[in-house]
Order: structure tokens, then sequence, then C-alpha cells
């Protein structure tokens, strides 16, 4: 046998004959947001037993303060004999004079339900795994066994770990168990398959929600359609580990809004509602993080294996983890049909005006804001920033950078797309879950379009560079107008202000190289009069902005901490943009633009696509209600309420 092979074959084995780690939970105090958890450490074979809680999440880049929430902490023996504990530092428990068993019991505080927390009242448990349980550093490799008893029986769990037996799951291992989010609550389940039709995978959306089941189902069109448009993408749907994905979803006015993966699941939470245009919103978060099933949980950085769940995790991939997945969430949403163009043109507006117009890119590449994650990522802190002048969010960056290289793919290749780059990292570094580096994105690019130069470049100019994409004339080839919204206008800066007592004053940083800031303006700072005129109002202080041409020197007095500053102001021109398309301007669509937008945002998978307009062409009927679509049923389009069957 090759030895390899056979240490394999001892490991497991090894592995297999170790005790598990047994958890048992219980919410009798549930209104108050309390669990009582216990914990078996079985054959501890270290004299002291180093029990911990996490300080970071999988998904989440930044320290989180767990421990705050643990209290009333008792250990015992098999024989049940009190063991002495001490705690090092807040995060740690450390237990010794067992007997080879350690038996921990907690109270865990936790009224928080999002990605990130735990949420436990009268309607449900919501449990993040890192910020529900304590484990020891020593039995980190153990198998885990986990027992939840159902405060009410009318309650569901859902979860991603394997259901051993009714209110029994089990995962191989303490990094698992920490990336398996449990839902309990009075839940509604949809449930529909996907890949292989002779042997299908399944996915199950359930809702946490008070709104009606048409709701329920007409959102479930919409998911199912998503799903269907991002496996197009790839190719393929992962297999999954037991078979099933779950989106686990709380919209209730009490959560807190998030989203955030799991390898076989994924939390959804929002205070909004199914209904009306909210839904997109929803449905964005869902496009997003089914998108990282493939990106970021196989197609994983180096940079985060393995993840540490003591110390912060900063990686430089983001821009692609996180950025070009949300370049691909609104995208993904327009291409099954359910926005429409203006409405993905208003998505990139907002994108190019926070990558273009940001002080913060002349500063830092977007492999370095990257790396500045643990310092935004859901971190906290009591001193100011300086983040509007240096940071622009990885997940924006990264978006642009996304439609950047899509569109100079379809431009500069022939049938060469960012879907097929996605689906070369799938194939290289997904399917067989080897973790990637920085250079190994740019040796993928270079072998899908044969051009080291190109890709080289590419990496050099925007990722580890500080260049700017050229969107203006990439877009134009798809019939997309980047032209300033405000053309003449007049710009003192973008300006956050606090009013108070018939003065106004500047809430935060202004933004380096505008008027404002070259002018002295900064946090706190209260505004005596603009060109001559006392001001008392955002209304007046815009007002006479307007009223200038473009490049006036007006005088600007105001109050900065205890000393009055008389100064000018130098209007420029309001760099504002916005993406439109041609139609909008009666610029012509040449048949190459035409057959880019559809290569680019037509469905790529037609049988499940969902369309959205008040009148449409093909069935020529005018909608009466907002649950009404056009839909793909087969290889024709007919219209039917998505809740028909």
């Amino acid at each position: 046998m090759h030895l390899r092979l056979l240490v394999c074959l001892l490991l497991t084995s090894v592995l297999l004959a170790q005790k598990p780690v047994k958890y048992e939970l219980t919410f009798e105090n549930r209104r108050h947001h309390e669990a009582r958890i216990s914990v078996t450490f079985q054959d501890v074979a270290v004299d002291t037993l180093e029990v911990r809680i996490s300080r970071t999440s999988p998904g989440r880049y930044a320290l989180h303060e767990f421990a705050k929430n643990v209290y009333e902490v008792s250990a015992t023996d098999s024989k049940g004999r009190s063991l002495p504990i001490e705690r090092p530092n807040l995060h740690q428990w450390n237990i010794s004079g067992h007997d080879g068993t350690v038996h921990v019991t907690y109270t865990l505080y936790g009224d928080r339900a999002d990605g990130t927390y735990t949420g436990i009242d009268a309607t449900h448990a919501h449990l993040n795994a890192p910020a529900t349980f304590l484990w020891a550093r020593s039995q980190k490799d153990r198998p885990v066994e986990v027992v939840v008893n159902k405060p009410n029986p009318n309650w569901q769990i859902v979860t991603q770990l394997r259901m051993l037996a009714p209110h029994r799951y089990s995962a191989p291992n303490h990094g698992y168990l920490m990336d398996s989010p449990i839902e309990m609550a009075d839940l509604r389940i949809r449930k529909w398959p996907v890949g292989d039709s002779e042997q299908p995978q399944y996915i199950r959306l359930a809702l946490h929600y008070d709104g009606t089941d048409e709701e329920i189902d007409i959102y479930t069109e919409m998911a199912r359609a998503v799903v269907a448009e991002q496996i197009a993408v790839y190719g393929e749907v992962p297999r999954f580990d037991y078979g099933e994905y779950t989106f686990i979803a709380d919209y209730l006015p009490h959560v807190n809004g998030d989203g955030m993966e799991h390898r076989n699941s994924t939390i959804l939470s929002s205070t909004g509602s199914l209904k009306g245009e909210g839904v997109l919103s929803r449905l964005n978060t869902l496009s997003h993080e089914f998108f990282h099933v493939w990106n970021v949980e196989r197609i994983r950085p180096a940079s985060l294996e393995p993840f540490d769940f003591e110390i912060a995790n900063p990686s430089p991939e983001l821009w692609f983890a996180e950025g070009f997945t949300s370049y691909y969430d609104d995208l993904i949403i327009h291409r099954t049909g359910l926005t429409s163009l203006d409405k993905y043109a208003e998505g990139l507006t907002g994108r190019l005006n926070t990558v273009l117009n940001s002080p913060g890119r002349n500063v830092f590449s977007a492999a370095e804001m990257s790396i500045q994650a643990p310092f935004v990522d859901a971190a906290r802190s009591v001193d100011h920033h300086n983040r509007s002048n240096t940071f622009i969010s990885y997940y924006t960056y990264g978006s642009a950078l996304g439609l950047g290289l899509d569109l100079m793919l379809r431009t500069e290749f022939s049938g060469i797309t960012l879907d097929d780059y996605m689906r070369a990292m799938w194939q290289g570094y997904g399917r067989n879950e080897k973790p990637y580096t920085l250079t190994d994105l740019e040796t993928v690019l270079a072998g899908l379009t044969k051009d080291p130069d190109f890709a080289g470049k590419f990496f050099q100019d925007y990722i580890t560079g500080l260049n700017p994409i050229d969107y203006k004339s990439l877009l134009a080839k798809a019939g997309l107008l980047v032209t300033a919204e405000n053309p003449g206008k007049a710009f003192a800066g973008r300006i956050r202000w606090t009013v108070e007592d018939g003065s106004i004053s500047v809430r935060s940083a202004t933004h380096r190289g505008s008027p404002a800031y070259d002018a002295g303006l900064d946090r706190g700072d209260k505004i005596l009069s603009l060109d001559g005129s006392h001001v008392t109002s955002i209304a007046e202080f815009d007002s006479i902005v307007d009223a200038q041409e473009i490049g006036t020197e007006i005088a600007l007095r105001y109050f900065s901490r205890g000393d009055t500053v008389d100064t000018t102001i130098t209007l420029t021109a309001d760099p504002t943009l916005v993406v439109v398309p041609f139609e909008h301007h009666e610029m012509a669509i040449s048949t190459d633009i035409k057959s880019l937008r559809q290569e680019w945002l037509g469905s790529q998978a037609p049988e499940h696509q969902l369309m959205v307009h008040k009148q449409c062409d093909t069935c020529k009927r005018n909608f009466k209600a907002e649950e009404e679509y056009c839909r793909y049923d087969g290889d024709k389009l007919a219209w039917k309420k998505t809740s028909d069957k």
C-alpha cells in the first residue's frame, strides 16, 4: 500500500476513535435573551484545558468581543466534582484538576440577530456559532455533536450541520461547527432541486417572516431565477456536503440587516419585508451571498486558510473575493430580467462615483484596501479616522474592477468574458478547493487570454497600482454614456452637515482636493457666512453655491475650535457622474452595441428568466400588480402569476 494512503487511513481511524465534543443548548430564559449551554470535553490529555470563545467569525475580518456575553461559567469532572477555573484573559478559561473529562456550563446572552452575532428571544433562537460556542484549543480536531432543545414544539431547526436524529446534529471538527449557523423558529420553508436531474441537490429557503405565503412564493421564484443564473456562470453546482444548501432568512422588524455566507448555507437578515420594490434589496443580498458558494467558500484565498478564530484575518484578495461577488450580485438580478437597463445603469452610477471621485483611490491600491478589512468590517472604534480620504470599500472598488475587466475581456478578446475567468478559477482552484494567491489570480487571467502582458498590466495598473480604468470608453461600447450629472453646476464639495440651533456645522472630514478641503473646512467647523450672507441652514448654503459660476472665488467665514476664520473658497465643476443608456440622449444603438448588451446583460439561463415591465412587448399585456410577471416557460414566453404552479 502507498505510504501516503496508509498514513491517511491511520489518521482517519484515529479521528474516528476520538470521542466527540458534546454541546447541549436550552432556552428557558429566552424572553430575556439568554441560553444555557453545556459542553463536555472527553479524553482530555492536557493537565490544563484551555477553553476559549472566538474573537472572529467566518466571513468577517475584524475582531469581535463575543466573550462579553458569556457568564456564569462553571466546570465539573466526570463525577460531578467542581473544578477550579482561572481566567488568564477575557477570552479564555483555564480548567485544571480534571479526571480526563471536563463538563463546562455557561450562560450566553444574545440580542442581535444578524450574520455575526446571536439573537435569542420569544420568537426564535438565531445562533452564529463563534458567538455561541466555547471550545478547547486541544480538541479542535475532534468531531462535534450538538443537541438543541426546542422550547416551542412548533419551531423548526435549520442548519448546515448533519442531522443525526431530531434535534441532534454533528460536525466533523471545530472549524466546521464555527461555520455553521443555527436558526430555530416558526419557519416557512420552500425547496427545489438543482443540478443533475439523476442525482439532484436541493436549495432550501427557510424564512422567519410575518408576511403572506404569496409574498414568499413570489420571492422563491425570484431566488430560483437568481440561483439558475449563477449556476450558468460557473457551469455546475458545487457538491454540497449533505446534498442541500439553505438560505436562512430572518425578515423581521427586530433583527439587524446583514448577509453572511457559509459553506452550505447563508444568513439573510433585514428589517425590510418582501413587499414592493424593497424585495429587490432582499434579493440583492441573497444573490451576493449565494455567489459566495463558489467565490470564497470554495474558490478561497490562501490568506484566509486556515481561518484563525483568535485574531483578525486580513486578506489582499478581498477585491476579488468580495468585490467581484458584488459585481455579480446585481448583474445576475438584471440577467433574470427583474430590473431594467435604467435600473442597472443607476447602480453603475453609484459605483463609479464612489471609486472615481474618492480621494482614497490615490492613497491605496485595491489590494491594500482589501488588507484594511479588519479596520472597517463591522469594527468598532471611538477615535475619529480619515477613511473618507484614504479608503474605498473593497466591495465597491472590487465591483468596479469586475465591471472594467469584464468589458475589457469582452471587447479585446473574442469569446472571452469575466464569466469565463470565474469559471477558470472554479476549475483550477474551486473544484479541488486549492487556496489561491494574488499571483494565481494573475496567472489564470494570463492563461485564459493567452496574453501575459495584458494580465500583468491589469494587475500592475489596477490591482496593486493606483491607475483608474477608462470606464467611459468601455461602457460606450455597450451603449452606456458616462457623463456629468450636473453640467455647468458649481461645487463646494461633498460635505456632511450637522444642523443645530439655527446653524450648520461640518459633520465629518472633508474630501481632500475639494474646495471645502482647500478652504480649510474640517469636522466640527461651524459656518458663519458665505459670500457675505449669514448662513443658518443647508438650503441657504447650497443656494448660494448654486447661484455661482464654476471657478468663482467667494468669501467664507467659519468658526473652528475657538477661532473665527476668514478665507475664500474657489468653486469647481460638480464631478458627479451619471451612467445612462444611449437611448436617453437619442444616440445610435449599433448592431455591435446590441450584441454586446445581449451577451453581457442577457440571461444565461433563459428557462428561469423573469421579466418585470409596465408592458411586455412580447405578451402585449399591461400588468396590473407587482406580482405579475412575464416568464420563460419552456421555450416560449408566456404571462402568468409567479404563484401559479
